[in-house]
This record gives structure tokens, sequence and C-alpha cells, in this order.
């Protein structure tokens, strides 16, 4: 199973891939929006973890172009900041706090991709 991390932060991607790879996924990364439009459509990935605050699209934009691509992918939109309460990310099928604990990121692509 293929797993497009987007998010800028490069501690964040590098923690994220290795931790990833560890549980036997294929782990793509992208730095921006605009790289992240590209890596979708070339990679096809299964699941996209996707960051809300990046430097060149937001990821509300992002998640809405990526849906009408392909209604059917899996993306977890995965911040520091809460927006649970913004109605534009219930468009995706999963909201996690990003934290240095990957448990509830691993457990919600494990259910993500038995559905």
């Amino acid at each position: 199973m293929k797993i497009l991390v987007v998010d800028d932060d490069r501690h964040i991607q590098r923690l994220y891939k290795e931790e990833l790879e560890e549980e036997g996924y294929e782990v793509v990364i992208a730095g921006t929006g605009k790289e992240a439009l590209e890596m979708f459509e070339k990679e096809d990935p299964d699941v996209v973890t996707l960051d809300i605050l990046m430097p060149d699209i937001d990821g509300i934009s992002l998640l809405r172009r990526m849906k009408e691509q392909r209604p059917k992918t899996p993306i977890i939109m995965s911040t520091a900041y809460d927006y649970r309460d913004d109605f534009a990310v219930w468009a995706s099928e999963a909201y996690i706090v990003k934290s240095a604990d990957l448990d509830e990121l691993k457990g919600t692509i494990k259910k993500l991709s038995k559905e």
C-alpha cells in the first residue's frame, strides 16, 4: 500500500516516512501543494496524509482538488492546530492532530485501508 505524505516540515516528513515504512507501507513525500498534486496524479497513492498549513496551496484547497480527481482515495488531515470546527475538513475521511506518537495515525491508516 502506498501513502502520500504531504507536509512542508522536513522533520515530520522524515518521521512519517520512517515510521510508516517500518509498518510495511511504501511512502512518497511532497513538501508543497504543487508537488502534492503532481505526486497524487503520478503515484496514485492508496492513502494521503495532508497538512493544512502549506506554503503555496493550503491543505483545504488540496483536499478539494484531490477529491475532485479521485473521490474514493482516503485523505487524513494532519495538522498541529485544531480545525475540527472548520466545515471544509469534513470532506476528509479522518482528522488527526500531529504528535510524535504516531499510533493514532497508524491506526487510522489501518482502519481506512480495510474499508
